[in-house]
């Protein structure tokens, strides 16, 4: 069973475009160039194809004169959550990370209040604005 999330998110950047999509509300490929790790924007683009293939992520044209493209989680997308939540927890135990303390603390305190909000945001922006939360993003330092 491991093998098939290997297979899907296993290689280095798949995750972090995950974790910008549901943690920090970005629905671009050009948002990604802005998170920490400084992605390039063929990386985002051949990740979120693949995703979508997979089912994880949807992309949309959005709608009027601009001709922008715009990539969200799916419910199997979301259904990662708790996972990437877990690892954000153990990072941020593990090793140095400049995940935000507040946002780190709770992740821990009230985990499933913590995913039930995320959810709620991920609800409210599937058919409306994007979301975001309070984080200004979380990878390793």
């Amino acid at each position: 069973m491991i093998s098939i999330a290997r297979e899907l998110l296993g290689d280095p950047w798949t995750l972090l475009v995950v974790r910008d999509r549901m943690f920090n509300g970005l629905t671009t490929i050009g948002g990604s160039q802005e998170s920490g790790e400084r992605i390039a924007s063929n990386i985002p683009s051949v990740r979120l194809a693949r995703l979508g293939d997979a089912g994880i992520a949807n992309r949309r044209r959005q709608s009027g004169g601009r001709r922008r493209i715009t990539y969200r989680l799916t419910a199997k997308g979301m259904d990662l959550a708790p996972l990437l939540v877990d690892l954000v927890l153990w990072s941020a135990r593990h090793e140095r990370t400049d995940a935000p303390a507040p946002l780190v603390r709770e992740m821990r305190l009230n985990r499933e209040r913590f995913l039930a909000k995320l959810r709620a945001g991920w609800t409210m922006a599937n058919g409306k604005d994007p979301f975001s939360l309070p984080a200004k993003g979380i990878r390793r330092r």
